[in-house]
């Protein structure tokens, strides 16, 4: 990858859309994995994109575009966790609003269903462990890129990557479910 600083107004509108229609789902799923809030995580997928267009000059390429995205996403939402506003008020949708259950054949809701579980165990982990099992199993992304992203030491990734699987693991044993992670 390139820096970008030669692009016209045109070429970064254009890149932007482009970055968005290909990765503002992922980006979606992380931030309210973080927020657990349907509607804070569209305002944090704006300020994401706002954020990518500003800085877009700035990109040097030392990550793909993908990896940028998720550590502006992950600060974004540390930052909205942050703020007052969202610790003092309580939400009542967490999971419900994104992550509907379909009343189709039976095989799809049972694994809709097991998904959801699966997902409501998530978000009882400490943050610190739910972002690196977030990023590690469902963005796929490697020890070194999710260190890139957190802004923290390569061990430290580790580290919080087998607590969080042992802690996942007891949570999901707790409520009756046992699932494997690789």
């Amino acid at each position: 990858m390139e820096e970008n600083n030669n692009l016209s107004e045109r070429d970064k509108i254009y890149l932007i859309e482009e970055l968005f229609t290909k990765y503002s789902t992922d980006i979606k799923r992380i931030a309210f994995l973080y927020v657990k809030d349907s509607i804070l995580v569209e305002d944090i997928l704006q300020e994401v994109f706002i954020s990518c267009f500003i800085n877009l000059e700035k990109f040097k390429g030392k990550s793909s575009y993908k990896t940028w995205l998720l550590k502006i996403t992950a600060n974004k939402c540390r930052d909205a966790l942050k703020r007052w506003s969202f610790k003092n008020i309580i939400y009542k949708d967490t999971l419900d609003d994104g992550y509907k259950i379909e009343e189709t054949p039976e095989n799809i809701f049972t694994t809709k269903q097991e998904e959801y579980l699966v997902a409501i165990q998530l978000l009882k982990l400490p943050l610190k462990y739910r972002e690196v099992i977030i990023l590690f199993y469902y963005q796929e992304l490697s020890i070194e890129e999710i260190s890139n992203i957190l802004n923290i030491n390569i061990n430290t990734t580790k580290t919080r990557l087998y607590r969080g699987r042992e802690r996942f693991k007891s949570l999901l044993e707790e409520s009756g479910y046992t699932w494997e992670l690789n």
